[in-house]
């Protein structure tokens, strides 16, 4: 049974893979690329400036998708704030994927930039507190853990005490205040 193969640049993938938009990412001027005028996500301050810091410290891990509106001029389907913070920086080029060009109906990609919104879900609390745990474990401070994941002090407070209550007051007594009649 004969896979039908191309080659990439770490190894050889089916032929259909290359049909996907992530097997063609692209680095264009920044200039090339505007906002859409319908996304309905929006991000608060302090999300924004942890994916500032995100993009600066490890790069661009997920392109922005793109339709191509013309000639060289790209319009964001997803990935509005990836944008938004590379031009912030004063990047000179952003990764982009170009959504396939069967795309071309306003519709259609309004569609898709919902699909994208939704699709990313949110963080399970429970999975969260566990991080945060896992991070104070491995001697990471209060104030490491906010940064770094972008949250206020309460909210690590609050995540630590979902998981960790027990253990993080284990080693200590309390005085008994009450006694039972």
């Amino acid at each position: 049974m004969g896979i039908d193969l191309i080659e990439s640049a770490q190894t050889a993938v089916p032929r259909w893979v290359s049909n996907h938009p992530v097997s063609r990412v692209q680095w264009v001027p920044a200039e090339c690329v505007r906002a859409n005028d319908y996304n309905p996500n929006s991000v608060a301050t302090p999300e924004m400036e942890l994916l500032r810091l995100s993009i600066e410290a490890d790069g661009y891990t997920q392109p922005i998708v793109v339709w191509e509106a013309a000639q060289g001029v790209y319009e964001v389907v997803d990935g509005f704030h990836r944008h938004k913070v590379g031009k912030m920086l004063g990047l000179s080029h952003l990764p982009v994927v170009i959504v396939n060009n069967d795309r071309t109906d306003k519709s259609d990609r309004m569609a898709s930039t919902i699909r994208h919104n939704r699709a990313r879900g949110k963080h399970a609390v429970g999975q969260m507190s566990e991080i945060v745990m896992d991070l104070a474990r491995r001697n990471w401070s209060d104030s490491k853990i906010a940064k770094e994941l972008g949250m206020d002090a309460d909210e690590v407070l609050r995540l630590k005490q979902i998981k960790g209550l027990e253990e993080m007051f284990a080693d200590r007594d309390f005085s008994e205040a009450w006694e039972a009649i």
